[in-house]
């Protein structure tokens, strides 16, 4: 983990594949819907398609690209939708951020071929802590208020973080785009807005609208046709 070759990476993957777009997702959900930033999240496709191209030489299908341009529409209904709405701040920082999540599984891809996609599922985590202690630093600098109250939702939600988003979900990730094109495979995970939208909704959170549902399913006819590419390829 520590070795010259590998661990400046680690803490590039750590720091902008966990630390800062956690965070700044956590400060959008302030403004927007867990259904907007699932949906928005998609727009993670157009900077995979061009670090893929220019920093590993992975050039997409017109199948592919076609699939993908779907996926980018329906981030665009949202986004046009929601313009100049309370929303738009929490919409924007979702898609002005997804660029870093792309640039830490680039950096990942470059990383040595013998190292354990498990090995890197976990020095990713334990790299964040750096960038983390500093923004905590930052906060309690300015002031901002901390509160922790203990319950079964939050014990739930760490859970789910900590075993499932950032645990077993990055062991697939990492097995996954060290086998395929990092466009191919991000296109592919990029359905599960379906999910998060009907959760959310089942939560009470907030309750679809026709230009969420739309989006959503130019976005997931993208992410399909994207996958039956990659099934007709072979992989």
């Amino acid at each position: 983990l520590l070795a010259p070759e590998t661990r400046w990476k680690f803490l590039f993957i750590g720091t902008f594949g966990t630390a800062l777009p956690f965070t700044i997702s956590l400060i959008a959900l302030h403004y927007t819907t867990p259904g907007n930033a699932a949906i928005l999240q998609q727009s993670e496709l157009f900077y995979s398609l061009l670090f893929a191209a220019i920093f590993l030489k992975e050039f997409p299908s017109k199948a592919q690209l076609a699939g993908s341009a779907l996926i980018v529409a329906g981030v665009l209904i949202i986004l046009i939708k929601e313009q100049y709405t309370p929303r738009w701040t929490g919409d924007l920082l979702i898609v002005g951020s997804t660029w870093m999540l792309q640039a830490g599984s680039t950096v990942a891809k470059k990383l040595p071929k013998h190292l354990d996609h498990r090995v890197i599922s976990m020095a990713r985590n334990l790299f964040a802590l750096p960038a983390l202690v500093i923004i905590l630093a930052a906060m309690w600098l300015l002031k901002e208020n901390f509160t922790l109250v203990p319950n079964v939702r939050m014990f739930s939600v760490l859970a789910y973080t900590g075993l499932l988003k950032y645990g077993l979900a990055m062991v697939v990730w990492y097995k996954a785009i060290r086998a395929l094109d990092l466009s191919k495979v991000t296109a592919i995970y990029l359905s599960y807005p379906v999910l998060s939208l009907l959760i959310s909704a089942g939560l009470g959170l907030e309750t679809p609208t026709l230009y969420q549902l739309f989006g959503l399913a130019v976005t997931f006819a993208g992410a399909y046709w994207v996958s039956m590419t990659v099934k007709k390829e072979g992989h």
